[in-house]
């Protein structure tokens, strides 16, 4: 496939090289066409770049790897009209660090940045998922031994199973993926961000995750 990821942080490198990595043709986006991240990204990958606008507008699928504090404005730069009819798999959480560490999980209104997106951008196909991890398991969940979890929220069936297939290409299997409904059901998941920061805190830099064990 073609797919822009939005973002030139960490998440995103990680995640664009992995998608390269499997066969996809991917694009970097930021702010600018000349992003340094990005060009040297590119230049490692063999994938492209360009700005946020330039990424989403070839792209059949659309990966947002911001924070999510700037991810609406980052899906406005993108612009709509290249947003329409396409699944955006967003992992983003949103973290306020203006009190130190650990940063606030900020809830827009109650609610979740991927419903945010998805009442912005209607005509997108909103799929949360990844983003109760950190960025090395979700393209290599076997550095966690043993059975762990990844979620998936979402209104649109066909976007949560092309997002399924993605995470299925990353190492991750079917029994660990859990569908956890709609896309409210993201405000869960990204509230979660909250137990993983004090978990990280008390670990330390190591690899972990959530498992959840049924009887």
């Amino acid at each position: 496939m073609r797919i822009a990821v939005l973002g030139t942080g960490e998440v995103g490198r990680q995640l664009a090289g992995k998608l390269v990595a499997v066969g996809h043709q991917v694009t970097m986006g930021s702010r600018t066409a000349d992003n340094a991240d990005a060009r040297k990204w590119a230049d490692e990958t063999g994938g492209a770049h360009g700005t946020f606008a330039d990424a989403a507008a070839g792209a059949e699928l659309v990966v947002n790897a911001t924070g999510g504090l700037v991810s609406l404005a980052v899906l406005e730069a993108a612009g709509a009209a290249n947003l329409e009819g396409k699944t955006i798999v967003d992992v983003s959480n949103a973290l306020d660090f203006s009190e130190g560490f650990p940063p606030r999980v900020v809830t827009p209104d109650g609610h979740s940045i991927a419903e945010q997106l998805q009442k912005a951008f209607p005509g997108a196909r909103v799929v949360k998922t990844l983003n109760t991890m950190n960025n090395a398991v979700m393209v290599e969940p076997g550095r966690v031994p043993g059975h762990h979890n990844v979620f998936v929220s979402g209104d649109d069936a066909d976007a949560k199973a092309e997002t399924a297939a993605l995470l299925r290409s990353f190492g991750w299997g079917p029994s660990q993926i859990i569908d956890l409904g709609d896309l409210s059901s993201a405000r869960a998941t990204e509230a979660l961000m909250a137990l993983w920061l004090r978990l990280y805190g008390v670990l330390g830099p190591v690899d972990f995750n959530l498992s959840v064990v049924t009887a």
